[in-house]
């Protein structure tokens, strides 16, 4: 498989329309893979909870437009920022296993490439960060 510009602008056209705005394209061959390889298009607005991964770092590359992510403490404190672009410098990202991360999707049209260790689970509760609002 290729990954091509009118495959990137499908998943695009996809997660527009999809409630969450965003859509995942899972590029294993078989779910029996021990791998996690996905594309991940975005839109502003979708909603990522804080969370980590007890299991595996994982490594992200954007493939097109800007992303903000942001890394948090145990407390929900945010402590670092960056800013992925994929016209950039920044378009690199490796996450160590267990540390507490979100993003925020900054342009229309963003795509970006993941890649982790075993096969997909979903989140576990205690990989999900509550954050409680002040009032």
């Amino acid at each position: 498989m290729t990954i091509t510009q009118v495959l990137l602008d499908r998943l695009t056209e996809e997660a527009k329309s999809s409630a969450r705005l965003r859509i995942n394209m899972d590029l294993r061959d078989t779910t029996e893979d021990g791998s996690q390889r996905v594309l991940h298009a975005m839109e502003p607005g979708t909603i990522m909870p804080i969370h980590r991964h007890h299991a595996s770092s994982e490594t992200i590359v954007l493939l097109r437009g800007r992303i903000k992510w942001m890394f948090f403490d145990d407390d929900g404190n945010k402590t670092e920022v960056v800013i992925l672009d994929a016209n950039g410098e920044q378009r690199i990202l490796n996450v160590e296993r267990d540390r507490w991360h979100s993003l925020a999707c900054l342009e229309s049209g963003t795509v970006l490439f993941e890649c982790k260790n075993g096969a997909y689970h979903p989140l576990e509760e205690d990989e999900i960060m509550e954050v409680k609002k002040e009032k």
